[in-house]
């Protein structure tokens, strides 16, 4: 398909035309590689019509030292009368032509640039003018650049004597090609009457390649995408087209990202033939632009190429005629199948020989550490002297800013280089668990495992098994229990407590060992006689204290063994000696952050969280970035603003999951149980459910997220069961504490709309009586609206107890709860009213939509516009779907997916209570 090539074809006709009227002219079409020459030169027969004489030749690479190639295959064409020569015309000819071409190849032989005779050039023009004297001749030359020696002269001859032949001569050139600079090629082409460079194609032509079946258009984005990594070029544009119809187009999101990554073989193996027919020069420049990478220096590109500056300035020439290398100060291939090309050609040898060279340069020109470590990657033998020590910076590099994947891979390699099992071994293997703690934690014990062997004294075994993380909630493994038991018993021996820090490595063996016991009972106690002997204060001004303490305050909070009033004492201490940083998953720290959510002091936690955001955030990994975004959306639910918690929850969930840790999902959970929406819980079950070794946190927090599931498809009895089977498990397990998996109250409001009264306040009271010991705000006046709800007209006391205690409470949705139900308790009258209108208020300020309905339903009336409620992207979705736009365009719009777009009606429709697009559009404001 000829895509906007009509000024091309107009000026081709006109050529044609002054042919027949005798005005013969060479044309020339020239442009970069895949830029159309051939297909261009293919249409002109068409266009030249039955009553034109049509010789064709196409030139060859693996040709170019055959005598007469073209000048053979051109006037084969004429005197096989392909070309339209009669019978007699063709005869005579072929035993004249014959004898000329015996004779110059005799004079000629095989070089390219001898003489050619006079004899045959005259014979050539001779039997072309008697072809020509009845009809109009067309001379089509493809690649005009790889034409022998011979024909090239005749070439050359001719064009200096078309006058009368009535005859047109287009030839094709390729821009970039070393051999277009030859001299014959140059006195060929510079002769030319008129030059076609081949432009690329437009935006617009792109979108009729890129048309679906019907002529179904595509989208913009995609559009754009494909154009921009194409540059116009047809050879790149058709190899995209083909590619995405065989992979798929993405439906949404990044199409640039897609369409950088393709790397079409027919366009891969064409580029590398292209490449492997140039100079030496050319190619080692080629090579050395896919090792070192784009933007790379042209003086250290040069280097590593092993030419002169001049030599590379041509080479770089060559490469940005022929559209491999994008023109610009910049130097950096035009897309990343041009990569592939070179590649293609080096076999894996002479691959890791340039990446190693690229290393030896950048190193000896003192560039950083990472980039010199990314060629060592690709560098299997043992390699540079220096290569194990840059390794280990890289990594060192990549840790500090938050990238562990990188950083365990520069180490892998460096164990490679390391072959003597020595302490230095034992350093690289501790760094390496150090970075696989976020990525791999199995591996993280074996490596720790293996760098202990190799390790003299108790006290470095003891300060490498603590680079394996604490399992924050999480079943720990046996293999790393046993690695820290036998670390700590090191240091108990005779003078290891004389060395400096021994002690403080102690403590956090401690702290490590006695949270593996978690989910023991027996366990629980003890670290809470720990803590009561450690004073009313306990110390927290090193790290290890603080360990210590945040680990033995865990066991308080989940056994209920300590209140809340002293949790939050002791955990606000901690706080304000933590530094505030985002790098905080894989140390004990978030079990203090639980702990204070469950005591109800958020104050202190907000206030550290605002410092990090301020100091941020240069080192955190995906596992911090998640337990982060989860710490925020629970302070901001404490704060009475579910609409952003929410936001933070949705943010993150498109982050991978492997990155949940424990302490994540509950307060995930939490949010989602605040929000009293089963879809999220659903969608946060989905991310955790086959995660495996599930230790008792994430197995009860995924046993109240399906029972939520339950609920809202009507499965109230299983629901129900769950709970109590979850509540079992805990109470076996010793964590009493309902505040932080509240099992109990939902268990309470399951038994009352099942009928079962008596089990509904059995277990009221028990949560009553708990919430008294623990001594929580919303914890109690939660337990005293329960009962008082299932009390009847008995239970207004207790419901006015409730608000009361709760006016107290940062969880404003929960006084809202208890004045909604005292309001529809009440008789009738302006009492009822006040708080009924209260209770809307509260809930309209904090976007809880149906808490407000709920309270509305007393008054009659609608107090809040409901589009205050909806999320931002909510909001932008709405507004689209006003203005008529389809599911598809408003995805394609905001750059998403359907799906996403889909999520986004259902919570709209959901929380405005409309089902369909028209009654949302009038649910808008204005409307």
């Amino acid at each position: 398909m000829l895509l906007e090539r009509e000024n091309e074809l107009a000026r081709i006709r006109a050529a044609l035309d002054a042919a027949e009227a005798g005005d013969s002219s060479l044309l020339l079409i020239t442009g970069p590689l895949g830029s159309g020459r051939s297909a261009l030169l293919r249409r002109i027969p068409e266009l030249a019509g039955d009553g034109t004489r049509v010789l064709r030749a196409s030139a060859a690479w693996r040709e170019r030292d055959f005598p007469f190639g073209i000048a053979r295959q051109l006037f084969d064409h004429l005197l096989s009368g392909a070309g339209g020569a009669g019978p007699a015309e063709r005869t005579a000819g072929a035993e004249h032509f014959s004898r000329l071409m015996d004779a110059g190849d005799r004079r000629t032989g095989t070089g390219p640039a001898l003489e050619v005779s006079q004899a045959v050039l005259q014979g050539a023009q001779a039997l072309l003018a008697d072809a020509s004297a009845e009809r109009r001749l067309l001379i089509l030359v493809d690649d005009l650049q790889w034409a022998d020696g011979p024909s090239l002269r005749w070439l050359a001859h001719l064009t200096r004597r078309l006058h009368g032949l009535r005859a047109l001569l287009v030839c094709t050139l390729a821009d970039g090609d070393h051999r277009g600079r030859y001299p014959l090629v140059r006195e060929v082409a510079g002769a030319a009457h008129t030059v076609l460079r081949l432009a690329p194609v437009s935006r617009d032509a792109t979108r009729v390649l890129l048309a679906g079946p019907q002529g179904r258009p595509p989208q913009d984005a995609l559009v754009r995408a494909v154009y921009e990594a194409s540059r116009g070029n047809p050879l790149f544009l058709t190899a995209f087209r083909s590619a995405l119809r065989a992979t798929g187009r993405p439906p949404g999101g990044d199409h640039f990202g897609a369409v950088r990554e393709l790397s079409p073989t027919v366009l891969r193996d064409r580029l590398a033939g292209h490449l492997r027919i140039q100079p030496q020069p050319v190619r080692e420049v080629a090579v050395a632009v896919a090792a070192l990478g784009d933007h790379s220096d042209p003086v250290l590109l040069a280097q590593l190429a092993g030419v002169d500056e001049i030599g590379f300035s041509g080479a770089r020439r060559a490469l940005v005629d022929a559209g491999l290398l994008a023109p610009g100060r910049d130097v950096r291939f035009v897309h990343g199948v041009v990569r592939d090309a070179v590649d293609s050609l080096l076999t894996l040898d002479e691959r890791e020989r340039s990446h190693d060279d690229a290393a030896d340069l950048l190193y000896r020109c003192g560039r950083p550490a990472e980039q010199v470590a990314g060629h060592l990657l690709a560098v299997v033998h043992p390699g540079r002297p220096w290569s194990e020590a840059v390794l280990r910076s890289a990594a060192h590099n990549a840790l500090r800013a938050g990238r562990p994947a990188d950083a365990a891979r520069y180490l892998r390699r460096a164990l490679l280089h390391h072959r003597t099992q020595d302490g230095c071994r034992a350093r690289i293997l501790i760094d390496l668990a150090t970075a696989e703690r976020a990525l791999d934690p199995d591996a993280c014990v074996r490596h720790v495992s293996q760098a202990v062997a190799l390790l003299d004294t108790p006290r470095d075994r003891a300060a490498a098994v603590l680079r394996i993380p604490p399992s924050l909630l999480a079943a720990p493994g046996p293999s790393a229990v046993e690695l820290v038991r036998q670390a700590a018993a090191g240091l108990d021996g005779p003078g290891q407590r004389d060395e400096e820090g021994t002690d403080e490595l102690a403590l956090r063996l401690e702290a490590w060992l006695r949270h593996s016991g978690h989910e023991n009972p027996v366990e629980l106690a003890s670290s809470v006689a720990r803590l009561r002997r450690m004073g009313a204060r306990p110390p927290v001004d090193s790290v290890a204290e603080r360990e210590l303490v945040a680990v033995l305050l865990c066991a308080g909070a989940l056994s209920g063994r300590l209140s809340a009033a002293e949790i939050a004492d002791t955990g606000n201490r901690i706080l304000e000696r933590e530094p505030a940083t985002a790098a905080h998953a894989h140390t004990p720290l978030p079990l203090v952050m639980l702990s204070l959510f469950v005591a109800e002091s958020v104050q202190g936690v907000a206030s550290w969280l605002a410092s990090e955001q301020h100091t941020r955030r240069r080192y955190a990994t995906g596992a911090d970035d998640v337990l982060l975004t989860a710490e925020r959306a629970f302070v901001l639910v404490t704060q009475g603003r579910p609409a952003a918690a929410r936001e933070h929850v949705e943010r993150a969930l498109v982050m991978d999951a492997g990155d949940w840790s424990e302490p994540a999902v509950m307060m995930f959970a939490a949010v989602a149980f605040e929000l009293r929406d089963p879809a999220l819980s659903e969608r946060i079950l989905e991310r955790v459910r086959d995660r495996r070794p599930a230790g008792l946190a994430l197995t009860a927090t995924g046993q109240m997220l399906q029972a939520a599931v339950d609920v809202q498809f009507g499965r109230g009895r299983d629901a129900l069961d769950t709970l109590l089977a979850c509540g079992r498990r805990l109470e076996t397990a010793g964590w009493r504490n309902s505040a932080l998996l509240p099992w109990r109250p939902y268990a309470i409001g399951l038994h009352q709309r099942l009928g079962e009264t008596d089990a509904a306040l059995q277990l009221a009271e028990d949560e009553l009586r708990w919430a008294r010991e623990w001594g929580a705000t919303t914890n109690l006046g939660r337990a005293l609206r329960l009962k008082g709800w299932l009390l009847q007209d008995e239970g207004l006391d207790l419901l006015r107890e409730s608000v009361e205690i709760l006016r107290a409470s940062s969880y404003a949705t929960e006084l809202a709860r208890t004045l909604v139900v005292l309001g529809r308790r009440l008789p009738g009258g302006p009492e009822a009213e006040a708080v009924l209108r209260e209770a809307a208020g509260i809930a309209a300020a904090c976007g809880v939509p149906w808490l407000a309905e709920r309270a509305e339903h007393g008054l009659g009336s609608v107090i809040v516009p409901p589009v205050a409620t909806l999320t931002p992207s909510e909001r932008r979705v709405a507004s689209l779907v006003s203005r008529g736009l389809t599911n598809q365009a408003i995805a394609t719009e905001l750059g998403v997916s359907s799906r996403a777009v889909e999520k986004h009606l259902t919570s709209a429709y959901r929380k405005l209570g409309v089902s369909g697009r028209r009654e949302l559009v009038n649910a808008l404001p204005g409307r």
